[in-house]
């Protein structure tokens, strides 16, 4: 049964990681972009959510989580939805629900001609 709380106000962030997180080397992992590092945690300080979304599955996946971590981040959830919205919505949809997604691969719809 879906929760039709419609009060709650979430701040959350998704972010990429090969490209966007560390230089784009996949399989291995790149240098750190210390500079989008430092903001998100800044804003994980601010109390903001923050959601690992990337390709990467398995022993890749596995090593990704923890270079985040030996470099101070950590994720309130990685290739799924938060617990909450999980609940606010009654499942976990195939695409993650944020207010802003950060991704090397990301345009802007406005701006963007195909």
């Amino acid at each position: 049964m879906m929760n039709t709380n419609t009060a709650i106000n979430y701040n959350i962030i998704a972010v990429d990681f090969d490209g966007t997180l560390c230089a784009e080397c996949f399989p291995y992992i790149g240098e750190p972009n210390l500079p989008l590092i430092c903001a998100l945690l800044e804003q994980k300080k601010l109390g903001k959510k923050l959601i690992l979304w990337t390709c990467r599955c398995g022993d890749r996946l596995s090593e990704a989580v923890e270079w985040c971590a030996d470099q101070g981040l950590t994720f309130d959830a990685v290739n799924e939805n938060l617990p909450e919205i999980i609940d606010l919505y009654g499942s976990d949809s195939r695409k993650i629900t944020a207010d802003l997604y950060i991704d090397d691969k990301s345009a802007l719809p406005a701006l963007t001609a195909i």
